[in-house]
């Protein structure tokens, strides 16, 4: 029998998700059923069911995968010497999340901003989802706070506001532009950039 690479079991994986992700940003959680996974992924139960037990299992890898690509970007980002700043900082990220191969919808846009705000109201409810975001937002934070104090090594930040107050506002501005791409409709990356841009420059401009 032929050894099945591994590659080609990443890719299968891979289009279980994105046809799960599809599924859940279109209907919501409660509305998908396995068989609706099954049609959209077009495989088998048996191909399926090899990767996930069930829907609860494929709504944690999808939040895990999300959790861990923002994760990894601030981690990258703290590393440089110094950091870019906020709003290269927040674009970057951005671009990086959107455009990580997660599953696009018809008109060719990413289902992600829809999937984080099915999230958001299932965790509601479903306390297993509300520990594993609450640990993922928490490593989230911990990465942008290493970002501060390597603002703040650098001279430039200033000292006295709490670092994880910094990471939580830009933690937050990264939900609410992914909020407003469901809500009110898709607009690019440098709209949430251009808008950090102004704020930043307050302390620059002096009334006349």
């Amino acid at each position: 029998m032929a050894r099945v690479s591994q590659q080609h079991l990443d890719a299968r994986r891979r289009q279980i998700l994105d046809g799960a992700t599809r599924c859940f940003a279109r209907n919501g959680f409660h509305a998908t059923s396995m068989q609706d996974v099954l049609r959209e992924a077009d495989l088998s139960a048996g191909a399926v069911y090899r990767y996930f037990s069930g829907k609860e299992e494929l709504i944690a890898a999808i939040v895990n995968e999300v959790l861990d690509t923002v994760r990894e970007a601030f981690e990258d980002a703290a590393r440089q010497s110094p950091p870019e700043p906020p709003d290269v900082l927040i674009g970057q990220v951005m671009e990086r999340v959107l455009g990580r191969g997660f599953a696009q919808g018809v008109d060719g846009s990413t289902q992600l901003p829809r999937m984080m705000v099915q999230v958001w109201t299932e965790i509601l409810r479903n306390e297993e989802l509300s520990a594993l975001i609450r640990t993922g937002f928490e490593a989230v934070v911990a990465a942008w706070v290493r970002v501060v104090e390597a603002y703040r090594a650098a001279g430039l930040m200033r000292a006295d506001i709490p670092a994880e107050h910094v990471a939580r506002t830009m933690i937050a501005t990264a939900q609410g532009f992914a909020a407003q791409q469901v809500l009110f409709g898709a607009v690019p990356v440098e709209v949430v950039q251009n808008g950090l841009r102004g704020l930043m420059s307050m302390g620059e401009q002096r009334p006349g």
